[in-house]
């Protein structure tokens, strides 16, 4: 059983696991447990998956109607996360974090069902602190994560991705027909992730014209919640250089192309972007749990092997960044050498081989 979700940070990962589990072992089944009207109700049955839903919903940060009935809620998820388990009587739960997991996994280790955490971020969310201290084994994607879970348990494998990212190799003249590109320009892709990002949307909407007036092309994945408002912003300046997508679903395409990288610097996004091994220029969100976001990217910039702007920084200084690093090209080379070093591309095959240690 795999548990959690509510972004693809969470639910991409968890697919992985579960590809990479059925591979080895076909005849085996499994059961996702997410939360009811978030992302992974979609994607799972889309990656061929069953998953049943609970009611557990987040805090708000603010006082709010929902957040009177979150006891409600969590109580609800709890007795149905404890039906849930006693009937599938899974052989082992995973939990990626996300609302889900901590019903799912706090009724398994009650049950005394082996269970396995699998933190994505380089600072660990409150609930897997929680749940870690009676699971088996706590799946990391960083190092010196023992100032979080008990050293004992920790398996440092990295971050589970997509496989059709493993290899760039030819793809790059695919991409540029795919995504109609010129092969002389420079190509700048930017990601905010599948549901956007304003400050990103914003820096390139200041800076578009400069930057298609310089001889650049940028690939730009504005997200759902802005595409409809970046779609008129663009189509007013008519920009050949510009070319903006709602959602990029072919990423080993955009991948390939990309000259340089901008990009949030959520757990997904940045173990992509390791195995890619392309420079990156990561805009951390400060609008996330802990700040992780910024953990996340100073982790690369102290090993020399990204660079960071801040969020405050970004509109208005996009372009500048960009100017600085493409006209350096060792600067370019080393980090895509350095950001490489730090790549764990058969992560989501070690998870599994920590599954089957657990299983026994």
């Amino acid at each position: 059983m795999i548990s959690g979700g509510g972004t693809g940070g969470h639910i991409y990962p968890a697919i992985a696991i579960a590809n990479a589990w059925v591979e080895k072992h076909p005849g085996s089944e499994l059961l996702f447990v997410g939360a009811l009207g978030k992302m992974e109700m979609q994607k799972v049955p889309e990656a061929g998956y069953r998953i049943i839903g609970l009611p557990v919903a987040g805090i708000q940060r603010r006082l709010t109607f929902e957040n009177l009935k979150f006891p409600m809620k969590l109580l609800k998820s709890l007795r149905q996360a404890s039906k849930i388990v006693s009937d599938f009587k899974p052989d082992a739960v995973v939990g990626v974090g996300g609302y889900a997991s901590g019903p799912v996994l706090y009724a398994a280790q009650r049950k005394g069902i082996p269970t396995l955490v699998q933190e994505q971020n380089s600072y660990a969310g409150l609930t897997n602190k929680i749940l870690s201290k009676k699971a088996q084994k706590i799946c990391v994607a960083y190092p010196n994560m023992d100032k979080f879970f008990p050293s004992e348990g920790i398996a440092y494998t990295g971050n589970p991705v997509r496989k059709d990212i493993l290899n760039l190799d030819g793809k790059r003249e695919m991409g540029l027909a795919h995504f109609k590109l010129d092969s002389e320009k420079k190509t700048i892709l930017v990601l905010g992730g599948s549901l956007g990002a304003r400050t990103l949307n914003q820096a390139v909407l200041k800076d578009m014209k400069q930057l298609d007036k310089a001889g650049y092309q940028v690939l730009w994945q504005c997200g759902k919640f802005y595409f409809k408002e970046m779609l008129q912003e663009s189509e007013e300046a008519a920009l050949k250089g510009i070319h903006l997508r709602e959602f990029i679903r072919e990423m080993d395409l955009a991948y390939a192309v990309a000259d340089v990288i901008v990009s949030r610097a959520g757990a997904l996004s940045v173990s992509e972007l390791s195995i890619v091994g392309k420079p990156v220029i990561f805009i951390p969100s400060p609008n996330v749990a802990e700040d992780h976001q910024t953990k996340n990217a100073m982790t690369y910039v102290n090993h020399q092997a990204a660079w960071m702007l801040k969020d405050a920084d970004a509109v208005g200084q996009l372009k500048s960044k960009v100017d600085e690093l493409l006209s350096d090209a060792q600067q370019m080379a080393e980090l895509g050498l350095k950001i490489k070093e730090l790549a764990k591309p058969n992560a989501a095959t070690a998870i599994v081989e920590e599954l089957e240690l657990i299983i026994g």
